[in-house]
């Protein structure tokens, strides 16, 4: 790959808002290649040797902060920013936690619970437990750029400009495409992953701290209202060459039968493979795919939540 000289944002270069009134880290011209260092999305209150008692204490003001904002020089509102994702470097580990008060099922799960992976790049794995090794597949959890909007917003929701999308196929070799708000864009990325099921349901994947290096590029030859991103031929297919379980939830409301789907499949991987409620529910989380079968039909939609079965050795 050809890579152009590269730029690098200092590692105390984060923030923990959304705030267009924020001084740029750097500042690069379009097409320049910048790589950035992510904090976990704890901001290191969760270590390899933390237990349940670290999730209990969590300071929420201190969580999935944003490493930049990256100033692109020349961009205007009503431009696009191309963000081509390069590299990723994580560290050895991650966490999975499920959060009181946090989740798609939070009501049925309020203890604290936590989970420390192995993750081993160079294999491709993450060891999350004793016979489950999920597929090592990295991207970043929030990617976007400034608000227009003046004053200092969540970076918990998703917006119009990127944010906490949590889309797993921002993986190396994908081009996400953002509108831009503000002059200089002012772009920021964080909550890194080493794997993650489609919907994250328990509200954390395996989270990991990790440098990422992306490439630049303001587009004026496109106009969007919300991102938009490009997949390279053949990496869907690549990812997904398991078998699969799939559990179904059917319901009035599409976040019903999402909870109908991810209920039934903790059942399943309870029954099949011995996992309490807990860990099936952060396993849910790290390696499901939530999908939407249909929306037609009313009165009720269907949801699938998707197992891949070659996570599972020996079981």
């Amino acid at each position: 790959m050809h890579r152009q000289s590269l730029h690098e944002v200092r590692p105390d270069a984060f923030n923990y808002v959304w705030d267009n009134a924020l001084e740029p880290a750097l500042s690069i011209e379009s097409g320049e290649d910048v790589l950035l260092h992510v904090r976990d999305a704890s901001d290191e209150q969760i270590g390899p040797g933390s237990g349940d008692d670290a999730v209990a204490n969590l300071d929420f003001a201190h969580v999935n902060p944003v490493s930049g904002p990256v100033e692109v020089r020349g961009a205007k509102p009503g431009d696009v920013l191309a963000v081509e994702i390069l590299e990723f470097a994580p560290r050895d580990w991650g966490w999975t936690a499920i959060i009181p008060g946090f989740g798609l099922l939070a009501d049925e799960f309020p203890e604290p619970w936590l989970r420390i992976s192995a993750v081993d790049p160079d294999a491709g794995r993450v060891r999350f437990a004793e016979g489950i090794t999920l597929p090592y597949e990295p991207f970043p959890g929030t990617i976007g750029v400034a608000l227009p909007e003046p004053g200092q917003h969540s970076v918990v929701p998703p917006s119009d400009w990127g944010g906490n999308m949590d889309i797993k196929h921002l993986r190396a070799g994908t081009t996400l495409y953002l509108p831009v708000g503000v002059e200089g864009a002012l772009f920021s990325v964080g909550d890194t992953h080493a794997a993650m099921g489609d919907a994250e349901v328990c509200g954390t994947a395996v989270e990991t701290a990790m440098d990422i290096t992306v490439r630049l590029t303001v587009r004026r030859d496109l106009t969007l209202d919300a991102p938009q991103y490009h997949v390279p031929a053949g990496e869907l297919a690549r990812t997904q060459g398991s078998a699969y379980h799939v559990c179904t939830g059917v319901a009035p409301d599409l976040m019903e039968a999402s909870k109908r789907a991810v209920r039934a499949m903790i059942d399943h991987l309870g029954g099949r493979h011995g996992l309490g409620r807990q860990e099936a529910y952060a396993l849910v989380s790290v390696a499901c795919d939530l999908r939407i079968h249909e929306v037609v039909d009313a009165p009720n939609w269907v949801v699938g939540a998707f197992l891949p079965e070659d996570i599972f050795e020996g079981r």
